[in-house]
């Protein structure tokens, strides 16, 4: 959790010019260069195919691949005396120590070589001259030349030194994250017993972290391979990121915030302290004092580096969620809903199929539910939904789309998997998809106190109708990038380009909303006055006929209250937020990967049985663990585990890829919203806020078991049979010989 009141002066001071300005302004230079080598190998293809079309002569065989560089003119002798080289190296031959034991060559055989020597030479001046003669023709080959081997060795820098770029970006994402105590955890610290716990712990886990870094350092040092500049260099980020870590942990250890409360329960404070914490303690301790393994953790870390473009690609899917935020877009489109006036299930049902593909193009759960989390959480209240189920639909507004095209998630898989391919992941994604979203309209209509509602279609439709056309700008902005991606630069909209498109995208969309000065949203944390608590609990009961325009027109609407942003203000707010998202997630799933390397060399999935000859009880087994895989990691750690170790054995068993896959994903899922750990209400939490979730836990204290846990208990019902039918539906379909 953020501190909203910073200390100014000292060491206050110094953190909030980095967090606010340093670490934001450079994180974007390096966004925006990330996104230049995304788009750099597009755009370097279409400037090759340009200048063959300018430069090209094919009738005369000149092509502009071979004036890409100065033709350089030939050194050879273009008339040479064929005779006297004849002589002299006949001469030479036979002065050759080894001529008696292998002979010599002919003299035709000799001047046959010379010959074709002298043609060689001939060819080379012939070409030299031709291209010569051409390149006078095209004055301006050289200017286009220069302007494409220019861009050429941009786009080659960026992507020769890609994992640079990430670790440089994580070190200033963590560092920020650290400073603005942003990190993930149960709860947000609040007291002053909490900030010291989450400072101990964050010490040692840190601690722990730079030891680790530094053993594996020396350990390569000392292994006699030498080490290349760019691996030392990023020895060197890792180690300078946990020292500075470590350093930050104890200057909060002994100067928690001022606005910190009192006293404070040391049960509680333990549930503040951050998850990756928790991953480094357990994982340096085992490495560290039970397997004299004290380079494990920073072995692990090489992960980042091995996939340094798909994390690369995370950051960009972070970007593009926040800058989501500083749009109009989801509120626009709710506008087409809210005239209906919906029941707030079925609105909230519509409203999770609709989060389902920006999901999908935002690259996984958690990235949506942070970038749309409050906007989802606060329409379905104003829709008269229990508190309570808004924040369940908010922790499952990401879990519906991460089996769609173009997820991100996918894309790992298929990438550590040779037996299934993004294509055939996605297209039986969109029936667990189908399956998953209608589960949830079942199930929470059998909870509605009211069933269906909706309003007269004679006001309703008119008022969305409108409401749509605010809208199209929008799609025209998408369309138009669209296009220019597809015909200028022959690029489609898929799952390998999604991560640079969508930026794209969402700037265009953010700097076409300010030239029009249309305000943004309000922001998303913390904002919950009297007002607009009033007015959500004034729509909580059953809507008359004429209530749709109420309703379309209510004041609790967060775009009531508007503030005016500039785009380079709208550019600094959403960039900081995905600094912070960065620092947290990204570390996050580093020591996911670890807690991953310390199952795998404890051989715990070597417990999974080999020899059992009921594949239904392999399916069993296989649903419990990736389960419980998806409740203590992240889905990217968790997928490197599972291909490596599990996944293997399923195979072996003769269950489908695909169908092994869609299995892990749907338990990843259910996992996220399982408690303890339960990452994506932790990051609903984090989108709403604390106070809010509080106070939606303290209204319900006095009704049943179900409505005071119902955003942990609906979740589950949804997801759990659907994974059931997922896991079991096949098989029995195989087992009864309904298809083979």
């Amino acid at each position: 959790m953020q501190n909203d009141q910073k200390n100014r002066s000292g060491l206050g001071l110094l953190s909030y010019i980095w967090t606010e300005w340093i670490s934001t302004f450079v994180i974007l230079i390096l966004l925006l260069l990330t996104l230049l080598i995304g788009t750099g190998e597009m755009i370097h293809g279409q400037l090759l195919r340009m200048g063959e079309r300018l430069y090209g002569d094919p009738a005369a065989g000149m092509q502009y691949s071979f004036l890409r560089a100065e033709p350089a003119k030939p050194e050879c002798d273009r008339s040479p005396n064929v005779d006297a080289l004849v002589k002299t190296q006949m001469q030479a031959n036979a002065a050759d120590e080894f001529a008696d034991f292998f002979g010599t060559a002919s003299e035709s055989d000799v001047r046959s070589s010379i010959l074709a020597g002298v043609q060689q030479c001939e060819e080379k001046y012939q070409f030299y001259d031709k291209a010569m003669q051409h390149m006078e023709k095209h004055p301006s080959i050289r200017a286009y030349r220069n302007f494409e081997t220019s861009f050429f060795g941009i786009f080659k820098f960026g992507t020769e030194n890609r994992a640079i770029l990430l670790i440089f970006m994580v070190v200033l994402a963590a560092i920020s994250a650290t400073l603005k105590i942003h990190h993930i955890g149960l709860r947000g610290p609040a007291t002053k017993m909490d900030y010291r716990i989450y400072s101990l712990m964050m010490s040692f886990a840190n601690g722990l972290l730079t030891y680790s870094s530094i053993s594996q350092f020396n350990s390569v040092r000392n292994s006699g391979v030498p080490m290349t500049a760019e691996t030392e260099l990023i020895y060197w980020m890792w180690m300078i990121l946990f020292s500075i870590l470590t350093l930050i942990s104890v200057w909060q250890l002994f100067s928690p915030p001022k606005n910190a409360k009192e006293g404070g329960s040391l049960g509680f404070a333990f549930l503040s302290v951050p998850l990756y914490a928790y991953m480094a303690l357990i994982t340096g301790i085992a490495f560290i004092f039970f397997m004299d393994y004290p380079m494990g953790q920073g072995i692990y870390l090489g992960q980042l580096v091995e996939f340094s473009s798909i994390f690369l690609n995370l950051a960009l899917f972070i970007w593009a969620g926040m800058l989501l935020k500083q749009t109009r877009v989801v509120d626009l489109f709710l506008n087409i809903l809210r005239p209906w006036n919906l029941a707030p299930e079925t609105l909230t049902w519509l409203i999770l199929i609709a989060a389902a593909l920006p999901t999908a193009y935002t690259g996984a759960s958690g990235i949506f539910v942070i970038a749309a989390g409050a906007i989802i959480y606060k329409e379905v209240w104003n829709a008269g939904g229990r508190r309570q189920f808004a924040l369940a639909a908010t922790a499952m507004s990401g879990s519906l789309g991460v089996v769609l095209r173009p997820c991100l998630l996918i894309v790992v898989v298929a990438s550590l998997n040779k037996e299934v391919t993004t294509d055939l992941l996605y297209q039986y994604g969109i029936y667990t998809f189908l399956l998953t979203s209608t589960m949830f309209l079942i199930v929470s209509l059998f909870f509605a106190e009211h069933k269906f509602r909706i309003a007269p279609a004679n006001v309703a439709a008119p008022q969305s109708g409108r409401a749509f056309l605010a809208v199209i700008p929008y799609i025209v902005i998408f369309v138009l990038i669209w296009m220019f991606y597809k015909y200028l630069l022959n690029t489609d909209l898929n799952e390998f380009t999604a991560p640079v498109m969508m930026p794209v995208i969402l700037l265009m969309i953010v700097l076409v909303d300010k030239l029009r000065h249309q305000p943004a949203p309000l922001p998303a944390v913390g904002h919950w006055d009297e007002t607009l608590s009033a007015n959500y609990h004034a729509n909580a009961e059953p809507a008359s006929e004429g209530a749709a325009a109420h309703t379309a027109a209510s004041p609790s609407r967060s775009t009531d209250v508007l503030r005016q942003v500039g785009f380079w203000k709208s550019m600094h707010i959403s960039t900081s937020e995905t600094v912070g998202h960065i620092g947290a997630l990204v570390i996050l799933m580093a020591l996911s990967v670890s807690v991953g390397g310390l199952l795998e060399r404890t051989e715990v999935m070597s417990f999974f049985p080999t020899d059992i000859s009921s594949t239904f009880l392999v399916i069993t087994l296989i649903v419990g663990l990736m389960v419980f895989v998806g409740m203590i990691m992240d889905p990217f750690g968790a997928v490197i585990l599972i291909s490596a170790t599990v996944a293997p054995v399923a195979y072996q068993y003769g269950i489908h890829p695909v169908h092994f896959w869609m299995i892990t994903l749907i338990g990843f899922e259910l996992g996220y919203v399982t408690p303890p750990v339960a990452l994506n209400h932790l990051l609903a939490r984090q989108s709403i806020g604390d106070a809010e979730v509080n106070e939606a836990d303290a209204e319900v204290r006095h009704l049943s078991f179900y409505y005071r846990y119902e955003r942990w208990i609906l979740p589950l019902i949804v997801l759990f049979p659907a994974m059931l039918i997922i896991a079991y539906l096949p098989y029995f379909f195989k087992l009864f010989g309904w298809y083979h």
